[in-house]
């Protein structure tokens, strides 16, 4: 699928039980800390206008913003709003948007305004990138997919009156996830290596979930100096959601690949925050720190063991025991 398609809006107005979900994470180039953007569109069709009615966390249309301050608490704020409230683009149409009031994205930009809490946030960005990728593609049931995997961020967040901005402002990834009903186990990862200088940089984006029968997916995807190294299968060596922690090896023998990933997410920027079942019967904790550590130990057929590693340029997330 091209970059545009992969953004495209996937659910219909009639389905009853769905959510669908446009995000950003993106760490500040100046080291300061990181910030996670949400669009969320929840059960379009359900009976009493969308969303989990009666529920005030069950909004149809919800924006979340969560600021990861280095070294502080993360704060995050959650707003929600009606369906007719709610312009977008066709079901599977390019270009893509979705816009909710004042706070909208497309397939380049998005920007905001939040009022929640007593904080008062607005954003406006802009992104591009070289690599665009699908993880898990399993049609009506559900998919995972990054239309921009290498994202360069520039543009403006005000949070209280304090302003991030820059050329470039920020580096991660914009992301497009779907599905019938949430997984009751997932881990997944999204790591930024930025080089001493330079705009160019690696990125390493892995995901596992539960499915049915005692089965696992898993798929992990490194882009470094300009190849997509593609390992379809994990083997685990530690998981850890407490302390947010997850260390696994994973292979590609037919391209003489191997990857050692240690994920660290301790700390204070380690957030869990409670997400609703499409079936608006319970919710479920997600634990995210998205100023994570991680470190990569790379080999490949005629180069020396290469270590990649970052601290505070990872997202990190995990969900179920």
């Amino acid at each position: 699928m091209s970059q545009r398609s992969l953004n495209a809006v996937f659910s219909q107005p009639s389905m009853r039980r769905r959510y669908e979900v446009w995000f950003l994470r993106l760490g500040l180039a100046d080291g300061s800390g990181a910030w996670w953007f949400r669009y969320l569109w929840l059960n379009p069709g359900r009976r009493g206008g969308g969303g989990c009615p009666g529920n005030p966390r069950g909004q149809p249309v919800e924006v979340w913003a969560t600021w990861f301050p280095q070294g502080s608490k993360p704060l995050s704020l959650v707003q929600g709003f009606s369906q007719d409230q709610l312009s977008r683009s066709v079901t599977g149409a390019s270009p893509f948007y979705f816009q909710v009031r004042d706070n909208h994205i497309d397939e380049d930009s998005c920007s905001g305004r939040l009022e929640a809490d007593g904080h008062e946030l607005r954003w406006d960005l802009r992104y591009r990138s070289t690599l665009t990728v699908t993880l898990s593609e399993v049609g009506w049931i559900g998919f995972s997919r990054t239309p921009h995997s290498d994202a360069v961020f520039s543009g403006e967040i005000t949070l209280d009156g304090r302003t991030f901005c820059g050329q470039p402002l920020a580096f991660g990834l914009q992301g497009h996830n779907c599905g019938y009903r949430h997984r009751r186990l997932w881990n997944w990862t999204h790591c930024a290596f930025r080089p001493a200088s330079g705009n160019s940089f690696s990125t390493f984006e892995a995901l596992e979930y539960k499915l049915p029968f005692g089965l696992r997916f898993r798929m992990a995807l490194l882009w470094h100096r300009g190849v997509l190294y593609v390992f379809p299968k994990l083997a685990g060596i530690c998981r850890d959601r407490e302390d947010l922690q997850w260390v696994f090896r994973c292979a590609n023998p037919a391209q003489g690949t191997a990857l050692v990933a240690i994920l660290d997410g301790r700390g204070p920027s380690l957030h869990r925050l409670p997400y609703l079942t499409t079936d608006c019967a319970e919710s479920f904790e997600v634990a995210n720190n998205s100023l994570a550590r991680a470190t990569l130990f790379f080999s490949r057929p005629g180069h020396p063991l290469e270590e990649l590693r970052t601290d505070g340029g990872a997202a990190l997330e995990m969900v179920g025991a």
